[in-house]
């Protein structure tokens, strides 16, 4: 019996298994995919560098115990962030400042994404709505079609949202207007979770369960390329699980992506060819470096993969089991948050320990914020902590 079916098990004595529309959806607690694994104890290390708190802020109640990466955006000089209770606040980046409170009066479940002057976020409820940058005033409402679970994203007047039953919606950013719907297939089983839709070159790609990612244009949701990053095997529907959960990202003119129980791979931002491509599970993500991409896997270790090739060059597994954020590269350092709220400062050389802080009672579910300024980190119990190396 593989660690996988263990789990889910599990899950249904806990009555974790819930229905969306006509798929299954497995719960929040598979951010560990073997149940018996017991979090790593944290090594003894001598610090290589000093971290210090710029400023703490607390948002709210945070995302609580449910797993939802109400990751921060950053947006020119101001960080925002979301509570699963509706709250959303903007703050001064480098000062901490409270600039705007607004309490949406919503179940909130993804975001918050920005772009062409709006803060974007999702709710349980099926919409998504969009405040003004500026002041955090309701700008407009949008019903769609299920739970919005990432964050949504605009540019070019389009804004993007990706709902949990395999639909990407197009919708006007001035009034929010329905402009296209694209939609997929969902599998009968699925991880409860979607990647938030990434924008450039005039297309939105994202990534969907199935292990498939597509293109679509921003003007009219048509698809541009749909390729399949890695696929389903097994004889259950639980093997056969390859969701793409982890956000994709974008850099120059290549896409990275990875799905659980699948591959990561690299493709081609215009026609979608696979670049390269290897074994890999994550549903928790990836962030970019240099020379390097770096993936949080589902066994909770911190890979370095060469961007050009995928050949490993390092990997840290003394975090194994302490269900890691995605990382995030902030100078010559890789930083993940994890199950007790610490942060852990790796070097992107070598992989070994730089640091490490700790900066909220609950779990880091959502990937930390890199600007050149500082690195900003959420944690579920509703602290806000900038952050930055003692030179």
């Amino acid at each position: 019996m593989s660690r996988a079916t263990r789990f889910v098990e599990a899950l249904m004595l806990l009555g974790v298994l819930t229905l969306t529309g006509a798929c299954t959806a497995i719960g929040n607690l598979f951010d560990n995919p073997d149940n018996t694994a017991k979090p790593a104890e944290l090594v003894d290390f001598e610090p290589t560098v000093q971290i210090r708190t710029v400023w703490q802020r607390s948002v709210g109640t945070g995302a609580g115990k449910l797993f939802l990466k109400l990751r921060p955006a950053i947006g020119a000089d101001r960080i925002y962030a979301a509570t699963r209770d509706g709250r959303v606040r903007a703050f001064d980046a480098r000062t901490g400042e409270s600039l705007w409170d607004t309490d949406t009066d919503s179940p909130l479940s993804g975001g918050p994404g920005v772009g062409d002057g709006l803060v974007l976020l999702g709710t349980s409820d099926g919409e998504v709505l969009a405040l003004a940058e500026d002041d955090g005033a309701v700008k407009w409402r949008a019903r769609v079609s299920s739970e919005v679970l990432s964050a949504p994203q605009a540019i070019g007047g389009v804004a993007v949202a990706r709902t949990i039953d395999g639909k990407l919606f197009g919708l006007a950013s001035d009034d929010g207007t329905r402009l296209w719907v694209y939609d997929r297939t969902t599998p009968v089983l699925t991880l409860r979770g979607t990647s938030s839709p990434a924008l450039a070159e005039g297309a939105a790609v994202a990534g969907f369960d199935g292990g498939q990612m597509v293109a679509v244009a921003m003007s009219n949701g048509q698809p541009l390329w749909e390729t399949r990053v890695a696929v389903p095997r097994g004889r259950t529907e639980l093997e056969r699980m390859v969701d793409i959960d982890a956000d994709p990202l974008i850099d120059g003119k290549t896409v990275y992506a990875v799905t659980y129980q699948g591959q990561l791979a690299a493709l081609d931002l215009m026609s979608g060819q696979v670049v390269w491509r290897r074994d890999m599970s994550s549903h928790a993500g990836l962030g970019i470096g240099r020379d390097n991409v770096y993936v949080t896997d589902d066994a909770g270790h911190v890979w370095a993969l060469n961007r050009s090739n995928s050949a490993s060059m390092w990997r840290q597994a003394k975090l194994e089991a302490r269900r890691l954020s995605p990382p995030a590269v902030f100078g010559p350092y890789v930083i993940v948050g994890d199950l007790e709220g610490y942060v852990h400062w790796l070097r992107q050389e070598d992989g070994q320990f730089a640091a490490r802080v700790r900066v909220d009672a609950g779990r880091i579910v959502a990937a930390p914020v890199a600007t050149p300024f500082a690195v900003y980190v959420y944690g579920s119990g509703g602290e806000l902590t900038a952050l930055q190396v003692v030179q």
